[in-house]
């Protein structure tokens, strides 16, 4: 059977959610995908690194945690991309539709968290953690997710650009906080958004490494 793609809607309480799910043939996990402030589930990075994923035979949901409305009161005043409990809530309804619907099959869930995606990806697992088996984050603000970070006992990667000065820092400090659970990684010659040729594959290629890793049963 062909990879399979397509687009559909996620109940999470009250909202409806759309997302973009794709599944190889058998699938050996499925991640998540929360993306950065102001941006959504088209973005061009993270469907970049989704098909990298999808290459190594992981099914990718790639969903907007927040609905049309939102998106348009967001635009005006950039509150919601901040909202971290709320992306989190969204994020954790999304794992468990993910467990209890099975599109991908009985396989385990992984989490990419992008910016302010990977503070909520990181307060999710806190609560999920029997369902969610890896997490990575790409230029991620682990800080975001304060108190949430020494609770976590996920396998976390985080992935930070050379050039990031300010995130590398602020990623240093929460890897203090995630212990031995969590893994820094600095890529090379990259800025915050990995815009500089050859570093979003590096980015790519180490996500799905980490993901095949533990995802594997």
């Amino acid at each position: 059977m062909d990879e399979q793609r397509g687009t559909v809607t996620i109940p999470i309480g009250d909202v409806q959610l759309p997302a973009d799910v794709t599944l190889p043939a058998q699938p050996v996990g499925v991640v998540l995908f929360a993306h950065g402030s102001g941006s959504s589930r088209h973005s061009p990075r993270n469907v970049a690194v989704a098909r990298t994923l999808n290459d190594s035979g992981l099914g990718t949901v790639l969903a907007d945690l927040l609905t049309p409305a939102e998106d348009e009161v967001d635009a005006r005043t950039a509150e919601l991309r901040f909202d971290i409990g709320l992306l989190a809530s969204r994020l954790a309804g999304i794992v468990d539709w993910l467990a209890v619907e099975r599109p991908a099959g009985d396989v385990p869930i992984g989490l990419f968290g992008a910016s302010t995606g990977a503070a909520a990806a990181l307060v999710a697992v806190t609560s999920r953690a029997d369902r969610v088996a890896a997490v990575v984050s790409r230029g991620g603000r682990p800080d975001l997710a304060g108190n949430a970070l020494a609770q976590v006992r996920t396998p976390t990667l985080l992935l930070v650009g050379g050039l990031d000065e300010e995130v590398i820092t602020l990623n240093e400090r929460a890897l203090a906080e995630l212990g031995e659970v969590g893994e820094l990684r600095v890529i090379p010659g990259a800025t915050h958004l990995f815009e500089e040729p050859g570093t979003l594959e590096q980015v790519a290629d180490q996500a799905g490494t980490w993901f095949t890793t533990h995802l594997s049963r």
